[in-house]
């Protein structure tokens, strides 16, 4: 425990930049691990990108074919030997949020029992110093690009919390496609004191103006959140505030939600064009609710919460209009049916697979050609609190 420890005040105090040379360093004369290597997933969540150089390593390698990959798919450490030497590959993931994953070499003899414990830890460290750390450098926000993101991408995954989120009540996961060109679609969440917060956003029109819209909306419903407004005026403060800029000339469709921890009662407020899902047990039905004016179309809306609950093993899916209105070459939406048979489909994996998988058969639903709307999936399984679920 001392040596974690040290090892952690060695990350806060290393150069942003440094963070994966101070974790080799401290394994190598702890562990005796003989090199270290870092990757983070990238935006579209395909590849796993390398940080920093390392002699003879791979840039990338895939998350669905590749011992690192397995490691970052199950959450798991995975021990692979290699010639002369044992490659065990670690899950580097903060509060749920799958960030990537750290390679350690060992020599081949090497007991690892005692080790995986303090280097669980290790990595658990490293992923609150990355997040850190960007504020400071460009390293890992670069080594997660497989290619070159577009301008209106940039802003969007700039703003967005993160991939994934865990709580003892939830947890929560999301996708975007095409995630190298995203402009409209967004998605965010904030956890406090008994609730969490969820929007999901679709602003209109495309590339950059879509992307500034998007911007504005959002930061003016955490502006109205943070201000400790309910949910109702968190809605007509952002609807103000995009009005006054657009004077009605463009709007941003949303769907807001307020959970409260301890009982599972959900305020909502549908403002617009994304839809939600709801899987219990192997019924999966549409939630519907009384449509509101997206933000920004008129000058002071008045926007009305309606109120439902989630019990224990529920499992919610939003999909923007990219989603469920994408048309088959027959010409059947994707909310029509297919997306029930995809969530019955992904029921036993867990949320933070659910997006990708969804977006998959979204894809083979459209016969395989390109989106002509950006594309967002969340995923929520609802787990509640102990007292709920002996209730």
């Amino acid at each position: 425990m001392h040596e974690i420890a040290e090892i952690e005040q060695a990350l806060r105090r290393a150069a942003p930049h440094r963070l994966v040379g101070v974790v080799e360093d401290a394994l190598r004369e702890r562990c005796g691990v003989l090199r270290v290597e870092l990757r983070l997933a990238d935006y579209g969540l395909r590849t796993l990108q390398l940080v920093g150089h390392v002699s003879g390593a791979d840039l990338s390698v895939p998350i669905h074919d590749s011992p690192e990959g397995r490691a970052f798919g199950a959450q798991e450490p995975h021990v692979v030997r290699e010639t002369g030497a044992l490659r065990l590959h670690l899950p580097v993931t903060v509060r749920g949020d799958r960030l990537g994953v750290l390679t350690a070499e060992l020599p081949l003899e090497a007991d690892l029992r005692p080790l995986l414990p303090g280097l669980a830890q290790v990595c658990e460290a490293l992923g609150h110093e990355i997040l850190v750390a960007e504020r400071d450098t460009d390293l890992y926000v670069l080594a997660r690009r497989a290619t070159r993101l577009t301008l209106a991408a940039e802003m969007q995954w700039q703003l967005l919390p993160g991939r994934s989120c865990a709580r003892p009540e939830f947890a929560l996961a999301a996708h975007l496609e095409p995630a190298y060109a995203i402009f409209g679609d967004n998605y965010d969440w904030s956890v406090s004191d008994g609730r969490l917060t969820l929007t999901v956003t679709n602003g209109m029109g495309e590339g950059i103006e879509a992307a500034l819209l998007t911007n504005l909306a959002i930061n003016a419903l955490r502006n109205a959140r943070r201000a400790g407004l309910p949910l109702a005026d968190q809605a007509a403060l952002a609807d103000q505030a995009v009005y006054a800029q657009y004077r009605g000339e463009a709007f941003v469709s949303v769907l807001l939600l307020c959970f409260d921890l301890a009982t599972g009662e959900v305020e909502a407020v549908d403002a617009g064009s994304p839809r939600l899902w709801r899987q219990r047990g192997q019924a999966v039905e549409s939630v519907g609710f009384v449509a509101q004016l997206p933000l920004g179309m008129f000058e002071d809306t008045v926007y009305v919460p309606e109120r439902f609950a989630v019990r224990p093993g529920d499992r919610l899916l939003f999909g923007s209009d990219g989603v469920y209105a994408a048309v088959s070459p027959a010409g059947e939406s994707y909310g029509d049916r297919a997306l029930a048979r995809a969530l019955r489909g992904t029921r036993l994996l867990p949320p933070t697979h659910v997006p990708q998988a969804v977006l998959r058969e979204l894809a083979v639903h459209h016969g395989g050609s390109p989106l002509e709307d950006d594309a967002l999936v969340v995923c929520l399984d609802w787990h509640g609190t102990v007292a709920t679920v002996v209730a």
